[in-house]
């Protein structure tokens, strides 16, 4: 009975949809991309760094940590993403974050979810996300870090503190600084609690690895305040 319903519901276009990223039609209902768009969005499996995600090389070539992080390493742990920050898979962050593309969030979760098991990660004790001032927060109506923290605190069991960071207060946007500019903006952005992450490995989570001045005002401040690990998981590495 059920073949029959599906059948049924093919033949009258029922599992139709479009694609997120380039709006054809398809009848991939399972991650609603189409073919093309699911071929390109692929994740890096290999010729990157493992600590700051640089890639070189490719895809064949194993992990290799570059010669910046083996003389002066960020303050992380590990570093998890899913693919570079172009083509098709920044289109969909992109609309994602600044389209009206909330309903997208199951996909990219399940994109983030599937890097952070594909390098056998260790499980962290708390998943906190990179936290919107409360400005922004209104201007865009979501944090899409926290969107996606949410879900993969669902699909790894593990507790998300939403307020694990908080912003002590109203940035630039990154995207309109350079890196010296960044680093001097985000400096002190952030502040834990030592009761809520003390000897906690956290997992903190975004969408975009760019300069990596963000994640390293966050990793700092997680540190300082007892935190045992901090580990980093986003959706896309930027190349510079």
């Amino acid at each position: 009975m059920l073949q029959i319903m599906q059948k049924l519901a093919s033949r009258m276009g029922l599992t139709m949809t479009r694609c997120p990223v380039c709006g054809v039609i398809t009848d991939n209902i399972h991650n609603s991309l189409c073919p093309a768009c699911a071929d390109e969005i692929q994740p890096r499996t290999g010729g990157y760094c493992p600590q700051c995600g640089i890639m070189f090389g490719t895809n064949e070539d194993p992990p290799t940590h570059c010669a910046q992080c083996r003389h002066e390493p960020p303050p992380w742990d590990t570093l998890h993403f899913y693919g570079q920050y172009t083509g098709r898979l920044r289109d969909l962050i992109l609309s994602y974050k600044f389209n009206n593309g909330f309903g997208r969030t199951h996909l990219l979760a399940d994109m983030a979810c599937r890097a952070f098991k594909g390098n056998n990660a260790r499980i962290p004790d708390i998943i906190i996300p990179v936290p919107l001032h409360t400005r922004r927060l209104l201007w865009r109506g979501f944090n899409q870090s926290k969107e996606l923290a949410r879900i993969l605190g669902e699909k790894l069991d593990r507790p998300v503190l939403a307020n694990g960071l908080i912003r002590t207060r109203h940035t630039l946007p990154q995207t309109r600084l350079g890196l010296a500019e960044r680093q001097v903006n985000i400096k002190g952005a952030f502040a834990a609690d030592s009761n809520k992450v003390k000897d906690m490995v956290a997992l903190v989570v975004d969408d975009v690895y760019t300069t990596g001045s963000t994640l390293n005002e966050c990793t700092r401040t997680l540190k300082r305040a007892g935190a045992a690990g901090v580990d980093i998981l986003v959706l896309a590495r930027a190349q510079q």
